[in-house]
C-alpha cells in the first residue's frame, strides 16, 4: 500500500521545498484535496492561497488553442495573417501545425540567445516581432517532426488579432474564461510583478532563494496568470465534457497526427503522455521563479494541478500526488544489470546534434541530446528506455528512437579530440549574428552577439573530432537551449565554417567573419 493522498501532500512542502506552493486533486470532477502553503511574496510576508495569482506559463498554450477553436472554428482562417509575420519564409507552416508544435520553426528564445542576448534582458514585442520576421528557413518540413517552439502559439495569437480585431486577452474571457467558469484568470504579459504581488523565486533551501528578475512581455505562448481555484474550474469543465465529442475538451484532446500517420505525442498545446500505465494530458509552465503542471488521466477522470513559486519539480510533484491517488508507485530501476559498453558521445545524423552517454546511477544512463539531461533505465535486453527515448544496439550500431519527434536514426560515434584551431568570428548570414571564440590561456571559450547584445564567454566542451559543446545553462525562458552543439567544417584541413545548433534550434551555418 503507497502513501495516502493526505500524506504525500503533507510531506510536498519539504519533498519539493521553496517559499510557496499550491495543490489541487479532483476526482469525477469532485475535489479530493485543495491545498496552499508558505507565502506568495515572502519579503512582504503575503500568504499563499488558493486564490493567490500565479504565472502559468506554457500551459497558456492549451488556452490559446482553445480560443482559435472556439473563435475561428477551423484554424486555418489564421494562416494568411500567419504568414504576413513571416515574409522571409517560403514555406510558412499553417495555424493547424503551429497548434501541434509540428512547425519546423526554430525557437525563438532559442534564437535570441545566438542574437547575444543576456538571460535577464528585456525582450517585448518589438524584439520578438524581428526575430520572428527574420526567418528564412525551417530546420524540418512542417508535419513531418515535433519540436517544442514558444512562438507557435504568440503567432496564433497575433494572427487572431489580425483577423479579429480583438488582443487575446479579450477573446480568452469571452470564449474560453467564461464558459469554463473561471473567474479570476487574465491575461498578465509583462513578467516584471504581478497586481497582487505574487513573486518567483530562483535558488534552493541550500543557497537560499531570492526574487527571480525576469523582463520578458510574451502573449499566447505564455502570459497568463490564474489561481489554484481557477484551474479547479477548468479541470471540471474538462471532465463535464469528457463525453461530447463537440465540446471544446474534446476537441482539445482529439488524436494528433505526423503528416505520415505517426501518432503525435502533443498538439492543441496538451502533452499525450502515459503515467502508471493510464494515457494523461497535461502540460506544464515555467519561467525563472515559476514552475507549474495540470494534467487530467480521461480513464479514471482523475486531475492533478501542482504551482510552485520557484523552481523545484512540479511535475515531479503532480506524478507524486497521481500516485497516491492510483495507489500505484513508480517501477524501480534494475541496478544489478551492467552499464553497457556503448557509452560515449554520438552525434545525431539527422539534426547533427551531439549525443553524450554515461552512467548516472546503477541501472541508469544519462543522455545529453535535449535541453536538458535525461535518465534512461536499463533494460534485460540491452536497451535503454525512459518511455520517450529508447537507446539500443542493433545490426546498424546504436539507434536512437524518439517516437514523441516522429524520429528515429543511427547514431554516429564522435570519437578522437577536436582541434583546438577555431579561435576567431564566426557569422552566420541568415541571422547577421556572431560567435566569437578565443583562447584564454590556453582553454577555448566562446559566445555569441548580435541585435540583442553580447552574451557571456562560456568554456567550449570538447566532445569528439570537430565536434565541441558551448553550454547555454541560463537563458531568457525557464528552458535554456542547454548545450549549443559545435560541428566544423574543414577544406583541405582548414576550418572553414561551424555548424551550430541545440534541440530547439537546429543546424545553422557559421563562416569566418
Amino acid at each position: 500500500m503507497t502513501q495516502t493522498l493526505e500524506q504525500v501532500a503533507a510531506a510536498l512542502p519539504r519533498r519539493y521545498p521553496g517559499p510557496g506552493g499550491a495543490i489541487a486533486v479532483l476526482k469525477d470532477g469532485e475535489v479530493l484535496l485543495r491545498h496552499a502553503w508558505g507565502y506568495a511574496n515572502a519579503e512582504r510576508r503575503i500568504a499563499f492561497t488558493p486564490r493567490t495569482l500565479f504565472r502559468i506559463c506554457s500551459i497558456t498554450k492549451q488556452f490559446t488553442c482553445a480560443t482559435v477553436l472556439a473563435a475561428c472554428g477551423n484554424p486555418a482562417r489564421l494562416d494568411r495573417a500567419i504568414g504576413a509575420r513571416l515574409p522571409e519564409l517560403e514555406l510558412v507552416p499553417t495555424a493547424r501545425l503551429l497548434c501541434h508544435n509540428q512547425s519546423g520553426l526554430r525557437d525563438y528564445w532559442a534564437v535570441a540567445m545566438l542574437h547575444g542576448s543576456p538571460a535577464e534582458a528585456a525582450f517585448g514585442e518589438a524584439e520578438a516581432a524581428r526575430v520572428i520576421a527574420g526567418t528564412r528557413t525551417l530546420h524540418f518540413a512542417p508535419g513531418t517532426r515535433f519540436s517544442y517552439v514558444n512562438q507557435n502559439f504568440r503567432l496564433l495569437s497575433d494572427a487572431l488579432q489580425d483577423r479579429t480585431g480583438q488582443d487575446l486577452a479579450r477573446l480568452l474571457r469571452r470564449h474560453v474564461l467564461d464558459p469554463a467558469g473561471i473567474e479570476t484568470a487574465f491575461m498578465a504579459p509583462d513578467t516584471r510583478a504581478m497586481p497582487d504581488g505574487t513573486e518567483g523565486y530562483e535558488g534552493t533551501q541550500a543557497s537560499g532563494f531570492r526574487p527571480a528578475v525576469n523582463n520578458i512581455i510574451w502573449t499566447g505562448d505564455a502570459g497568463m496568470a490564474a489561481s489554484l481555484d481557477d484551474l479547479v474550474a477548468w479541470e471540471k469543465f474538462i471532465d463535464a465534457g469528457r463525453d461530447d465529442p463537440e465540446s471544446l475538451p474534446a476537441r482539445l484532446a482529439a488524436p494528433v497526427a505526423f503528416a505520415d500517420g505517426a501518432a503525435a505525442a502533443y498538439g492543441w498545446g496538451l502533452g499525450r503522455g502515459t503515467a502508471f500505465g493510464r494515457a494523461i494530458l497535461g502540460h506544464g509552465g515555467g519561467l525563472r521563479g515559476w514552475r507549474s503542471h495540470r494534467l487530467y488521466v480521461p480513464s479514471e477522470r482523475i486531475s492533478v494541478v501542482v504551482l510552485f513559486n520557484h523552481l523545484s519539480d512540479a511535475s515531479g510533484a503532480a506524478l507524486d500526488l497521481l500516485g497516491a491517488v492510483l495507489d500505484a508507485e513508480t517501477a524501480k530501476p534494475d541496478a544489478s544489470l551492467p552499464a553497457p559498453d556503448w557509452l560515449g558521445a554520438y552525434r545525431e545524423p539527422e539534426t547533427g546534434l551531439a549525443a553524450c552517454l554515461d552512467l548516472a546511477a546503477p541501472g541508469q544512463l544519462r543522455l545529453r541530446f535535449g535541453p536538458r539531461p535525461e535518465t534512461l533505465d536499463l533494460m534485460p535486453d540491452g536497451s535503454a528506455t525512459n518511455g520517450r527515448t529508447r537507446l539500443l544496439r542493433d545490426a546498424s550500431g546504436l539507434r536512437m528512437e524518439r517516437p514523441e519527434e516522429n524520429v528515429a536514426s543511427t547514431l554516429i560515434p564522435a570519437e578522437g579530440t577536436p582541434a583546438a584551431d577555431i579561435a576567431g568570428s564566426w557569422r552566420c548570414a541568415e541571422l547577421d549574428a556572431e560567435l566569437h571564440i578565443e583562447a584564454a590561456g590556453g582553454v577555448l571559450y566562446g559566445a555569441f552577439a548580435g541585435f540583442l547584445g553580447m552574451s557571456r564567454m562560456e568554456m567550449l566542451e570538447p566532445v569528439g573530432d570537430d565536434l565541441w559543446a558551448l553550454p547555454c545553462a541560463r537563458a531568457l525562458d525557464y528552458a535554456p537551449p542547454g548545450d549549443w552543439t559545435l560541428a566544423v567544417r574543414r577544406e583541405e584541413g582548414k576550418a572553414v565554417a561551424i555548424e551550430i545548433g541545440c534541440w530547439l534550434a537546429r543546424r545553422l551555418s557559421y563562416e569566418r567573419a
